[in-house]
């Protein structure tokens, strides 16, 4: 059984007969009388292969005329309410532009023309697979201009509107973090303007990182905001969990801790001995450099007082005598004073060169000259013992000093000294502090007399005028941390066990928290911690928005002074009693315990290790401690230094 032959009924409108185009037969010519009816290009009987290669080009044209002439024909047939549409377009006639031409070319068209466009209502979409038609050229000019212009840095399209890049980076300042990486996925040119090193910079300096670098200094001024980010986020994860290494600033065993200050990590000691001593926290091989004391004194008291800043140390001894150190020149003293009776108090500038001395009735404030030579400033005189004192910092010109004296409080300047800026007879001044512009201080108030809690005071330095008062407490404040507090802000510790933190402008406790076994002794805060040391030796970290406990750490003396920045702390507890029982009157005698002599702590939160995992005190032991003894150190020979 043979195949059928295929019929003329596999092209439409022929009739039966031969298959079309083959042969002389009629179907052949039936086949091109057809294809004329349809607009097709009639092709001689006998072409070459030239002439049937053309045949797909010349057709093509022709059908896309037909199919208009359908869309023509179909709105012709459409209700009488729609407008008539134009006629099809004959072969011979003139090309027109398209019915169903997208409102995007004929907006160009008129945009490209120069005229204003027509407003149009739009097409109905171009169905997939349909060539453009013959505005597809200007589409694509059009679209290539639109891709040159975003190339272009020097004009930013801003939407309708080309802006120099000048004229951009200024709108952009104004910008966040967030809003640059947006912006930045717009376009290549939004890109190349969001990331520009200008803007990242100064993002930098705004959220307080790199404070002390140029726009030189980073090649990519983005990744460096990142970084900082990322370290801030890790070392306030180690605040939390108490991650980093753990050690001990002990100087020698036999001698007692009587006083210590810190300064950006260096930390100055004094002992019983008489020695002064130098930290560098910063380093991990640092040494305790001996700061000399004067020529010609012989055995040295105790140390009374210490005091550092990033230029000088200070130290006073029982007898009265004070001590003054260049950190950039050496370990020779630079200056050196003596009072008559034992010294109450010793103030030194922060950021200045500046002493100040209070013993017996008498304030001295020493600093140097134009040339370099010290000489003394002021000197005041004062109704009753000075009990607290401190030098007002960034103060151009001589110094500035405010001193408490049981219930009355002085503001010492060189050309009006002496003047009160608060007195209330029975109410003592229990701690004292002091800001650049304001000062803030503690009164205790009898309530079965005066019926008042006891209360911190903050006073306007330039108008001498209470600002407000804070606290209603029972027990009496005994410290107070101001300067280094953020603004507007205030922590103070009380004998009550708890740690307040102040609103000054709201003149309201805004967190209290509670957790000390005895009165509070020292306490600092910043934006969301708090690092409070007690009388009974706890140093405690607390999370200030949430009010609760982090982690403590215990010693056996009271902890009398706590310093910390972003990532190290230094706590330090000294003893009370600086000749404990049993200890010999030999400065070179061994045998006292190590539990009299106080210790300081230095906790550096950069480093990603446990506290647990610390090496111990006992282990770091160098060639300058060559024997052991009983309570001190248990190793004769030590280790090596890898």
């Amino acid at each position: 059984m043979t195949a059928a032959a295929p019929t003329s009924a596999s092209f439409p409108g022929t009739g039966p007969g031969p298959i079309a185009g083959r042969g002389p037969g009629g179907g052949g010519t039936l086949w091109r009388r057809n294809a004329r009816a349809r607009g097709a290009v009639s092709v001689p009987r006998r072409a070459g292969p030239a002439a049937m290669a053309a045949v797909p080009a010349e057709r093509e044209r022709p059908r896309r005329r037909e199919e208009r002439a359908g869309g023509a024909k179909r709105r012709r047939e459409e209700p009488p309410h729609e407008p008539p549409e134009e006629s099809p377009e004959r072969p011979g006639d003139t090309p027109r532009e398209s019915p169903a031409e997208p409102g995007y070319l004929a907006l160009a068209r008129g945009l490209l023309a120069g005229g204003a466009p027509a407003r149009c209502s739009p097409a109905p979409a171009r169905p997939a697979g349909e060539p453009a038609g013959d505005g597809a050229g200007d589409g694509d000019d059009l679209l290539g201009q639109l891709i040159r212009d975003l190339n272009e840095i020097n004009e930013v399209p801003f939407f309708d509107v080309q802006l120099p890049y000048e004229l951009a980076l200024k709108i952009f300042q104004y910008l966040g973090k967030a809003e640059l990486g947006r912006c930045a996925q717009v376009s290549r040119t939004w890109k190349i303007l969001a990331e520009d090193e200008v803007l990242w910079y100064r993002l930098c300096q705004q959220e307080g990182y790199l404070l002390d670098t140029s726009i030189s200094d980073h090649s990519c001024w983005k990744l460096a905001l990142k970084n900082c980010r990322a370290r801030e986020h890790m070392l306030k994860t180690n605040w939390k969990n108490r991650v980093g290494a753990v050690s001990q600033l002990r100087y020698e065993p036999g001698r007692v801790l009587c006083a210590v200050s810190c300064c950006d990590g260096v930390v100055m000691a004094g002992y019983s001995s008489g020695e002064v001593r130098l930290w560098d926290t910063r380093t991990w091989d640092y040494t305790a450099p001996v700061l000399a004391a004067v020529a010609g004194a012989g055995a040295l008291p105790h140390v009374s007082f210490v005091r550092i800043n990033s230029s000088l140390a200070v130290a006073a001894y029982e007898d009265g005598t004070v001590s003054v150190w260049s950190l950039l020149l050496g370990q020779e003293p630079i200056h050196h004073f003596q009072h008559n009776q034992h010294i109450q108090a010793l103030a030194l500038a922060p950021g200045g060169a500046a002493v100040a001395t209070a013993s017996g009735f008498q304030v001295k404030v020493e600093s140097p000259d134009d040339k370099g030579f010290w000489q003394t400033s002021g000197t005041f005189e004062i109704q009753k013992l000075v009990n607290f004192l401190n030098l007002v910092p960034d103060v151009t010109g001589r110094p500035v000093a405010v001193a408490a004296a049981e219930d009355i409080v002085y503001l010492l300047k060189a050309e009006d000294p002496g003047r009160i800026l608060h007195s209330v007879y029975g109410q003592p001044v229990t701690c004292l502090d002091v800001a650049a512009h304001q000062t803030a201080f503690g009164i205790k108030t009898f309530g079965w007399l005066l019926n008042e809690p006891n209360q911190v005071l903050l006073y306007n330095l330039e108008t001498n005028q209470c600002v407000t008062k804070v606290g209603n407490s029972i027990g009496d404040f005994s410290c107070v941390n101001l300067h280094s507090s953020p603004p507007n802000m205030l922590v103070a510790g009380n004998k009550d066990r708890r740690v307040r933190v102040f609103d000054l402008r709201c003149a309201q406790a805004v967190c209290s928290v509670y957790g000390h076994q005895l009165g509070v002794s020292a306490v600092q805060m910043d934006e969301w911690k708090i690092v409070s040391g007690g009388e009974e030796g706890l140093v405690c970290v607390w999370d200030q928005r949430m009010a609760t406990k982090l982690w403590e750490m215990h010693a056996r003396h009271p902890v009398r002074h706590v310093w910390f920045n972003s990532h190290s702390l230094i706590t330090a507890n000294i003893p009370e009693e600086k000749n404990p029982r049993g200890s010999s009157i030999s400065d070179d005698d061994p045998s006292l315990h190590r539990k009299y002599r106080g210790v300081i702590y230095s906790y550096e939160f950069s480093v990603d290790q446990l506290a647990v995992d610390s090496v111990l005190p006992i282990c770091r032991s160098s060639y300058d401690e060559l024997t052991g003894y009983n309570y001190n150190i248990g190793l004769a020979v030590p280790y090596d230094s890898i």
